[in-house]
C-alpha cells in the first residue's frame, strides 16, 4: 500500500463518521483539553485536526469552528468556576498537588503580574492554557472580564487549526490523484505545522517565563505596565 493509498483510506475514515457526530466529539474534546486537570491527557488540538480533514462545506467548516470555540470556552469557564467556587482547597487537594506547587505558583504569578493578557498567552502554553482560568477565578476578576479575553483568543486558536486541517486535506484531495508525491507533501505539511506550533509556544513559554518568577500587586485587573 502507498502513502497515498494509506492516506486516502485515514481520511475516508475520519469522513465516513457522521458529520454531527464528528463535531460533536472535536467540541467536547475541546472542553476536556481545556478543563483543569483532563487537560494533561485529553490532546484536543490532535482531535481538532483530524476532524478538520473531514470538512466537506462552508456549512461544515463553521458547525466545526463554533463547535470547537464553545468547546474550549466550556472548559475554562469551567475551570474558572472551580477556582471562584472552592479557591485554595482546589490547590491544596489530591489531583492539586499532583499538579505540583510549582505549576500552581508560575500561574499565580503569572495571571498577577499579566492580569488578562496572561489568560491570552496561556492559550497557547502547555498546562497553563487550563491552569491560568481555576487561578483567575481565585482572583478579583469577575466572569465577564474573564471571557473578554478569552472568547477572542479562542476563536483565533480555532480559526487557525480548523483552518489548516481543512485546507490541507482539501489540497491533498485534489493532488493525490494527479501527484505521487501528494502524500509526502501532505504528510510534511502537517509536521512543519505542528513543529511550527510547538516551537512557537516554547518562544513564547521563554520569553513570558520572566513574569511568572515572583508576585505582583496581587490584582489580576492590572499588568505590569499599568502599575509602574
Amino acid at each position: 500500500m502507498s502513502l497515498n493509498e494509506a492516506l486516502n483510506w485515514i481520511l475516508d475514515l475520519v469522513a465516513s463518521v457522521d458529520p454531527v457526530l464528528r463535531i460533536l466529539l472535536a467540541g467536547v474534546g475541546m472542553l476536556l483539553e481545556t478543563s483543569v486537570f483532563l487537560g494533561l491527557i485529553f490532546p484536543g488540538d490532535s482531535i481538532v485536526l483530524v476532524a478538520s480533514t473531514a470538512v466537506a462545506s462552508p456549512t461544515e467548516y463553521a458547525a466545526l469552528l463554533t463547535a470547537v470555540v464553545v468547546g474550549a470556552l466550556a472548559g475554562e469557564s469551567i475551570g474558572f468556576g472551580l477556582g471562584r467556587l472552592f479557591g485554595p482547597r482546589i490547590r491544596q487537594s489530591w489531583l492539586g498537588r499532583r499538579i505540583g506547587e510549582r505549576n500552581w505558583q508560575r500561574a499565580e504569578y503569572y495571571v498577577d503580574r499579566r492580569g488578562g493578557i496572561a489568560i491570552v498567552i496561556s492559550r497557547f502554553l502547555p498546562v497553563l492554557h487550563w491552569l491560568v482560568p481555576v487561578t483567575v477565578g481565585m482572583t478579583t476578576m469577575g466572569y465577564r472580564r474573564f471571557m473578554t479575553w478569552t472568547i477572542p483568543t479562542s476563536i483565533i486558536w480555532a480559526t487557525i487549526w480548523v483552518s489548516f486541517g481543512s485546507l490541507a486535506a482539501v489540497g491533498y484531495r485534489q493532488l493525490a490523484d494527479q501527484l505521487h508525491l501528494a502524500g509526502y507533501l501532505f504528510v510534511g505539511a502537517v509536521v512543519l505545522f505542528v513543529a511550527t506550533a510547538w516551537l512557537v509556544k516554547r518562544a513564547i513559554a521563554r520569553s513570558e517565563s520572566r513574569h511568572m518568577s515572583g508576585p505582583g500587586d496581587g490584582d489580576a485587573n492590572t499588568t505590569e505596565d499599568e502599575t509602574v
